[in-house]
């Protein structure tokens, strides 16, 4: 198991649909998930250091571990079957409770725990990009740093 660190989110043209886009922390394989633009908007608002008048669906489940007396641990992204990607959070006592990654990935960011990435998952779905295409991960990312939350409100997904 790989750990894994969020460089960002962004939306895929033409189809608008959001990419979360993570990379191991001691490798260099990056791993594309595509999910919700409500989970993107999470996600980006958290790297952001954007907090809401409210708070959000991640927020209040983090309260309410919180309130439970409950740590979560870490998150692992655990299986890919037909495209789809499974996840879990993994919490004391060595509970778990099935995800979907880009919820853990928007959780474990707002506790602050670590993302783990299975094996299998990675040698399936991973990249490794090429030096000669380390730029283009440079435009990735001065892309993350030009986009705002409010870019992916009216995506469909």
């Amino acid at each position: 198991m790989s750990e894994m660190r969020v460089v960002g989110v962004r939306v895929e043209l033409p189809a608008n649909q959001p990419i979360l886009l993570l990379r191991e922390t001691s490798g260099d394989r990056y791993l594309p998930i595509w999910i919700g633009s409500v989970e993107a908007t999470a996600i980006a608002l958290e790297q952001q250091g954007v907090k809401p008048a409210r708070p959000l669906t991640h927020d209040l489940l983090k309260d309410v571990i919180n309130a439970l007396g409950r740590r979560l641990e870490q998150v692992r992204i655990t299986d890919l079957q037909e495209g789809t990607f499974y996840a879990e959070l993994v919490f004391d006592g060595g509970i778990t409770v099935s995800a979907r990654p880009s919820d853990s990935v928007a959780l474990a960011l707002r506790i602050g725990v670590p993302i783990h990435a299975e094996e299998s998952v990675l040698a399936e779905a991973g990249l490794i990009i090429p030096d000669e295409q380390e730029d283009e991960v440079e435009k990735f990312r001065e892309f993350l740093d030009s986009i705002s939350p409010e870019d992916f409100r009216g995506a469909q997904p």
